[in-house]
């Protein structure tokens, strides 16, 4: 199952001072909800950060976002492996589809996937 990023997601109650901080290392927003925003390398756009208030249809902010190809193969591989889904996978109105699952070492993971009319800009 291809991978297409692997990004941190940060809890903040600055967005705005995250944005400061980040960009003295060259990072830029590339999208902003007001809730959740994620910042860019302009030279490698894969290279990203989320930052979180909360999550704004889900019980729990996740600590990472994985990007795959097929969510719903992903999903259906959770759930045959018996792994503890945090959050089932439902349609976003922000343009991904996604669910949360708990790894081994409890932290929550956001697996994600562009829908296609969303036209998959890399950020969620």
């Amino acid at each position: 199952m291809p991978i297409r990023r692997v990004v941190p997601d940060i809890h903040s109650d600055d967005l705005a001072g995250s944005r400061a901080f980040y960009g003295l290392l060259g990072f830029e927003e590339v999208m902003n909800l007001g809730w959740v925003m994620t910042l860019a390398s302009p030279a490698n756009p894969t290279a990203q950060l989320i930052f979180m208030t909360h999550d704004k249809t889900a019980p729990v902010t996740p600590d990472m976002s994985i990007e795959v190809d097929d969510v719903d193969a992903a999903y259906a591989a959770v759930l045959a492996a018996g792994a503890p889904v945090v959050r089932p996978l439902q349609d976003e109105e922000w343009g991904v589809r996604r669910f949360f699952v708990q790894d081994p070492n409890g932290r929550v993971v956001n697996v994600l996937g562009h829908r296609p009319s969303a036209g998959g800009t890399g950020s969620d």
